[in-house]
């Protein structure tokens, strides 16, 4: 079997020479040539499923969705690059979340699988098995989930039974086992983003309500202070997006990326933004160079201090906060990949899984950033 460092100068050789402009030649030589490489494919395919790096740097990739939504589970093992079927979950879901608590273990919380779901499970990679634990306050789909500073994590909004818009939280407290009610959201929302920031407080974007007609799209966001329970506005995004993605940058700003308006894939965004914790205010930078939507999650800050943006379409991109830069990663998904997920490896490598493209064919490829 061809190795991955044996695919890379493959790669490296067909890509050589300079075709390209001279402007991305200068940003190819900023990303150090960096490349998307497919490697052996998911055991089952699979969509909106979890992505979870282990303390011993496995990858657990739980549930998600095919024809229906899956139980099944396997893990990724960085040294031969494959996948291995392991154990499955005690309840099928997809849309649900996954959460490394400080002991190691696995969060894995609500989903879908035709029902909103309540339940919630331990996945401890000593034993290599799923553990039902107390259920949570509500049922719910497509919320975010946090690890806090104090080790418990926060589960906020979401979809419930009936199709109904959540914008109560919980909080799981691992040492008890139990959830929690807390403060609730401003606003009902699902297809947000939820992101931790460096004073412990959570950083809650967009997302929307209703469906279709129907459809309410934000650009409102909101600070959850795990020391009160309590969320609270902050200033508007520049436009509305639901189904976008964001990420924690080094200096402690937020980078906000893509999502759509009301058309989806019509109404996809190229562009960006960045939220200053210290000002309370987002202020729009520099375009991607592709648009993306239905990419939550697959948005990964590297070691290097640049943010890999993987997930949306079919090709991944990196944004240089030093020069404020969007710059394209050489290689390609094949097709967009919308709901993968993404998981930062140990050695600084980003694994890329799943997802489903714009005829609605669900994968089970596989592909690594480095």
């Amino acid at each position: 079997m061809k190795t991955i460092t044996g695919m890379i100068m493959t790669a490296l050789l067909l890509l050589g020479g300079s075709s390209l402009p001279q402007s991305e030649q200068t940003h190819s030589a900023k990303a150090g040539k960096k490349l998307i490489v497919a490697i052996s494919s998911l055991n089952s395919q699979r969509f909106a499923h979890t992505s979870t790096l282990l303390p011993d740097g496995r990858v657990l990739i739980a549930g998600g969705q095919n024809a229906e939504a899956l139980a099944s589970a396997e893990v990724f093992e960085p040294a031969s690059n494959s996948f291995v079927s392991i154990g499955r979950m005690g309840v099928a879901r997809s849309s649900h979340t996954a959460t490394l608590l400080p002991s190691g273990r696995v969060l894995i919380a609500g989903g879908y699988n035709g029902d909103y779901l309540s339940t919630a499970e331990i996945y401890d990679p000593r034993t290599g098995k799923f553990t039902p634990t107390s259920q949570m306050t509500l049922a719910r789909s497509g919320h975010e989930a946090i690890l806090l500073r104090n080790g418990k994590v926060l589960l906020a909004g979401g979809v419930g039974t009936g199709w109904t818009f959540l914008s109560n939280a919980e909080v799981f407290d691992p040492e008890t086992g139990t959830f929690t009610p807390t403060g609730n959201m401003t606003t009902a929302r699902e297809s947000h983003t939820a992101t931790l920031l460096n004073d412990g407080s959570v950083l809650i974007t967009g997302g929307h309500k209703g469906r279709r007609a129907a459809i309410t799209i934000y650009s409102n966001a909101e600070l959850y202070n795990p020391s009160t329970g309590t969320f609270s506005p902050t200033a508007n995004m520049s436009v509305r997006r639901h189904k976008h993605d964001a990420a924690l940058l080094p200096d402690g700003k937020v980078l906000v990326v893509g999502g759509s308006a009301e058309r989806d894939r019509e109404g996809a965004y190229a562009s960006a933004e960045i939220y200053d914790h210290r000002t309370g205010r987002f202020t729009p930078t520099v375009n991607m160079n592709v648009k993306r939507y239905k990419h939550r999650g697959t948005t990964v800050l590297l070691p290097s201090g640049q943010t890999l943006i993987a997930g949306g379409s079919n090709t991944a991109e990196l944004y240089d906060p030093a020069d404020r830069i969007f710059v394209k990663v050489d290689g390609s998904m094949g097709s967009d990949r919308l709901f993968s997920a993404a998981a930062l490896l140990r050695n600084g490598c980003v694994l890329i899984t799943g997802g489903y493209d714009q005829r609605m064919a669900t994968s089970a490829k596989a592909w690594l950033y480095q």
